[in-house]
């Protein structure tokens, strides 16, 4: 791989990304495959006339162009309009077509051309033996023809064929099958990438439906879990404290439309194509926030630590798992007072540690459900780990470990 494919991140060479040659196109079941290839055969068959009547003229010692000779150019090379739906069956007529020209002491000529196109496609198109079988055929069928059958062939008086002519012509032939095979395996290796390339678009659409899926539930549950809350306790002082009521009324419309404004965020990635700019993620500087957030929904977070400068993809991370671990505490716990401890000491790696005192109010409390493991798998994508469990005094922890340097930002995060 040179130095301009590596900075592309591997892949075909600059002149292979759009797809391979004209020569590397044939696939069963491409729409190509089922195409008549009259342009090229029409161009083969008269070079080949043409080839074969300027040849002549100087092979006096050659049989003349007859009808015959002129009928078995014809067959030789219209039988390339069917290389494509049937390229052995080609392979071995264009050589039975040659060897029926030579052996009739027709003049040397073009007519070769038309038995290396059929062999060539054929090699391209993954079958090998049968066409190294049909070139070697017509090999062997010269040698007979050149050194021990020559008197009983026309033209009569022919002498035998010198050695060293067969020589050129293996050479010829070696050459026809080696382009043949580095065709074919630039082919292979054409098709191999397409392969990968498509492996990996469909890998990361997967990523990026289970991101936006991700983003979703913690922003939905998050903001549906102070809702619920307040909808709570509207309802409960509603007769008894309407001041109260409404202050929980007022929190709940606010809750809701912040809610659809990210909700709306998230959406707009699946809307606008390429890199276009949209609203920054929100990171840790929102932590203040939360902590507001949690207040109305009657929770009290004490905030321990600074959060430290992060790159986006982890400071969004990092919010988002500060909010979930907070979400989890109101809908789950029956604790009213959670701590969030930030500790960056190390210069390496930030430590998220989100207490409450318990004790656990939901059957689902505690290490399971779709929250944990959206934290689970943002912490995993950066590098870190996430540990979620019960403490001995009967209140919850979750303990996020994050690199402060992320291994590699995703395209999205940016």
């Amino acid at each position: 791989m040179d130095e301009q494919q590596a900075r592309r991140g591997g892949g075909p060479p600059m002149w292979w990304r759009h797809g391979p040659p004209w020569w590397n196109r044939w696939e069963d079941g491409d729409e190509r495959v089922q195409r008549w290839p009259w342009r090229s055969t029409l161009l083969i068959t008269f070079f080949v006339m043409a080839g074969s009547n300027y040849a002549a003229r100087g092979q006096h010692d050659r049989e003349d162009l007859d009808p015959l000779a002129r009928v078995l150019l014809l067959v030789a090379g219209g039988l390339l309009l069917w290389r494509k739906r049937h390229p052995v069956a080609v392979a071995f007529g264009t050589t039975a077509a040659a060897m029926v020209y030579l052996g009739a002491g027709y003049p040397y000529g073009p007519v070769f051309l038309t038995v290396a196109v059929a062999c060539f496609n054929a090699i391209v198109m993954g079958h090998r033996k049968a066409a190294w079988t049909a070139v070697g055929v017509l090999w062997v069928a010269h040698v007979l023809v050149g050194h021990w059958l020559y008197e009983w062939l026309p033209p009569s008086g022919d002498p035998a064929a010198p050695w060293g002519q067969e020589g050129v012509i293996a050479a010829w032939v070696a050459a026809i099958v080696a382009v043949s095979e580095l065709a074919r395996t630039r082919r292979e290796q054409w098709v191999k990438e397409r392969a990968e390339r498509a492996q990996a678009a469909r890998r990361r659409a997967d990523e990026e439906r289970l991101r936006i899926a991700r983003e979703l539930h913690d922003v939905l549950a998050h903001s549906i879990s102070v809702i619920n809350v307040q909808a709570g306790v509207g309802l409960a002082l509603l007769d008894t404290d309407p001041e109260q009521a409404r202050s929980a009324l007022t929190t709940i419309k606010a809750k809701s439309k912040e809610a659809l404004g990210e909700v709306r965020q998230v959406l707009d990635t699946l809307r606008t194509p390429g890199d276009a700019p949209r609203a920054p993620a929100p990171g840790l500087d929102r932590l203040p926030e939360l902590v507001r957030q949690a207040a109305s929904a009657g929770l009290t977070v004490d905030v321990e630590g600074e959060p430290p400068r992060l790159a986006p993809g982890t400071d969004l991370a990092a919010f988002r798992i500060v909010q979930e671990a907070l979400t989890n505490v109101v809908r789950h716990s029956g604790s009213r007072h959670a701590r969030v401890h930030l500790d960056h000491g190390d210069g390496a790696t930030l430590r998220l540690r989100i207490d409450d005192d318990g004790p656990a109010t939901g059957a689902d409390a505690g290490g399971s459900g779709n929250g944990l493991a959206g934290m689970r798998e943002r912490a995993a994508a950066l590098g870190g780990t996430i540990e979620a469990g019960a403490r001995d005094d009967g209140g919850f922890r979750v303990l996020a470990v994050l690199p402060l340097k992320a291994p590699a930002e995703t395209k999205e995060d940016r």
